[in-house]
């Protein structure tokens, strides 16, 4: 897996600081993206064991709420690099949250293992004639918030 960017005090994709880490590859192409040159696969830096450490040591302090991961780790590609990633954070730094971005529907991925270790899923494709800059964590009204945490998946907004 190839990640484009991380962002070690983000406040525009989650509550709180968080780290954001954002990945490369992405099949959905939404019209009007922010970062198509991510849709690539091969784009960017290659996610190793030493971008792993920084990530955890960058989520460290108390200030830093959590970790959100963006481009499109729902992809089976990015999951497989992810997985392991994610268990480490949940041990390392049981007191942060995960956040995930993914330009499918929850209906569509509701099976995807990396669900498991996130705890709040931004799902939907951005769209264009839907933009909203005056919307929380998110770009378009279509997209949707869904807290994976405490039973069943339930929506906030």
């Amino acid at each position: 897996m190839n990640y484009c960017g991380i962002k070690k005090t983000d406040i525009a994709n989650g509550p709180g600081v968080r780290v954001s880490l954002f990945v490369s590859g992405c099949r959905n192409h939404c019209r009007g993206c922010f970062n198509p040159e991510t849709w690539d696969f091969e784009y960017g830096e290659p996610f190793t064991k030493k971008t792993e450490k920084e990530i955890i040591k960058a989520l460290r302090p108390s200030w830093i709420q959590g970790l959100s991961i963006l481009g499109d780790p729902i992809e089976p590609e990015n999951q497989k690099a992810l997985l392991p990633f994610l268990k480490r954070v949940h041990l390392m730094c049981p007191d942060k949250d995960v956040w995930i971005y993914t330009g499918y529907r929850y209906e569509q991925v509701a099976d995807a293992e990396i669900l498991k270790w996130a705890d709040v899923l931004v799902d939907g494709p951005f769209v264009e004639a839907e933009k909203d800059i005056s919307l929380a964590f998110r770009g378009s009204r279509n997209q949707r918030i869904i807290h994976l945490r405490g039973g069943s998946p339930w929506k906030t907004e």
